[in-house]
């Protein structure tokens, strides 16, 4: 490893504007001037189309002889110019052939690599980011309307406007990027399968996005490569392997080097093998194999929430679920009585222990969340509230089944993906006789369509 020199499923949302959209008759943006002068009828192949919603996933959509009609790039309140690429069921995707009509909300994107057939690393540089608010709004209404089927009101009373970034651009601190069939890195496309090499990246925070731009790295057996900055400055970098060998690495970079093997199992090379992250006054460390929320600054606004809707007392027992590095429990601690924090690979816990060594008020349990449940239901342990921060595929339906055995009067549940977080409250509420609260959702990825969030559920 040297330093290198320098080379250049979708619904039907509510409009964003509640029924009224904002547009101009502009091309910018990725739009493409009209040369069509005079001429107003479209190729046989092609259609004009008003984007009236924005869905979950990132395209916004439309209706065309019937079928709804997805398209990226575009913006709610657009008419467009398009072509059909594929159709599934009983919807249509197609691609935006001109930009007839444009929406106020609209800016030029400050990535060279944004756009069609580009990098799909960032979905929306080509919305105002008050309007990516709104429009992670309306599809989290959306999704628990349609998806969670709840009903108007609930979602009117539970869902709270999102909370904006602190930063909306520079604001990641780590990475994964993926290599190409040439060696080189980046993000994938839209397609989910090719990868589309990169020079820059703007969401990347600046000294990481130094860093990448000063690494050579070629083994025939690496796959993706993370980067990671701590709170302190320092900077590590993982690559991810496809075979079991750990390759030979001279290195004259200030940096820390690492790999992670098939079967998950970290290697140190070069320099230390975790960062640390500052969160609310405390430290945080991250081993190789962890993972931590790229936006730090936005995850005191996470904690908070949190801890505004459980609401503890000092003689509550709380569980935390999914716990990872421990950096909510760290924080219950300071208001309840016990909390039990329970996380599965074994180099996290590790990592949990050591942040949290100063409480002696924090029980940690290795395992997986299914098979611990189902030994705290045995021995018919009792809790005030859980803490739920599943992967984005959301709760296992074992996971379910011993959560509501467990009887346990308040959940927080924290959510990346809008949909699975809909689906399970759904479940709760129906299998479990709770109530959805509140749900807060946050902004942890500017300039993209994801959507975190927290929700709140309470018995009955």
């Amino acid at each position: 490893m040297a330093r290198k020199n320098k080379s250049n499923k979708p619904g039907k949302p509510r409009n964003s504007r509640g029924g009224r959209s904002r547009s101009r008759k502009k091309q910018d943006g990725q739009a493409r001037p009209n040369t069509n002068k005079g001429k107003n009828q479209p190729k046989d192949n092609t259609f004009d189309i008003q984007m009236f919603a924005m869905a979950n996933g990132g395209f916004a959509l439309g209706s065309h002889k019937g079928r709804t009609t997805f398209i990226p790039y575009t913006v709610p309140g657009e008419t467009v110019r398009a072509r059909v690429t594929e159709q599934k069921g009983r919807v249509d995707f197609a691609e935006g052939v001109e930009l007839v009509e444009a929406s106020a909300d609209r800016v030029f994107p400050q990535c060279p690599h944004f756009g069609p057939g580009q990098c799909w690393g960032c979905q929306w540089q080509h919305i105002d980011y008050r309007a990516q608010l709104l429009l992670k709004q309306d599809v989290m209404a959306d999704q628990l309307y349609r998806v969670g089927n709840f009903e108007d009101l609930v979602v009117e009373r539970a869902l709270r406007s999102v909370v904006p970034s602190p930063q909306q651009w520079r604001y990641s601190h780590n990475i994964v990027m993926v290599r190409d069939k040439e060696g080189n890195f980046g993000h994938f496309r839209i397609d989910g399968r090719t990868v589309e090499s990169i020079n820059e990246c703007h969401i990347l925070h600046p000294d990481l996005e130094a860093l990448f731009d000063i690494i050579d790295v070629d083994y025939e057996d690496l796959e993706r490569m993370q980067l990671w900055r701590g709170s302190d400055g320092k900077t590590m970098i993982t690559l991810e392997m496809s075979s079991d060998t750990a390759p030979q690495l001279t290195a004259d970079l200030p940096t820390s080097v690492n790999i992670v093997l098939p079967d998950n199992e970290p290697a140190n090379l070069v320099g230390e093998s975790s960062v640390y992250y500052e969160v609310g006054g405390r430290l945080f460390r991250v081993t190789v194999g962890g993972t931590f929320r790229a936006n730090v600054p936005q995850i005191e606004n996470l904690i908070a929430s949190m801890l505004d809707m459980l609401e503890l007392s000092d003689n509550d027992s709380v569980l935390d679920l999914y716990a990872g590095v421990g950096i909510f429990s760290a924080f219950l601690a300071h208001r309840a009585g016990l909390v039990t924090l329970v996380e599965s690979y074994p180099p996290v816990v590790t990592d949990a222990e050591e942040n949290l060594a100063d409480f002696e008020n924090v029980d940690i349990v290795e395992g997986n969340v299914e098979d611990v449940l189902k030994v705290l239901v045995e021995a018919e342990e009792v809790y005030d509230a859980a803490v739920l921060d599943p992967p984005s595929s959301g709760l296992s339906r074992d996971a379910k089944e011993v959560l509501l055995a467990l009887n346990i009067p308040k959940l927080v549940y924290i959510s990346s993906d809008p949909a699975t977080l809909a689906r399970d409250a759904r479940q709760l509420v129906d299998r479990g006789g709770y109530e959805l609260v509140r749900v807060q959702p946050l902004d942890f990825a500017p300039q993209t369509y994801y959507i975190d969030s927290i929700a709140l559920l309470v018995k009955k």
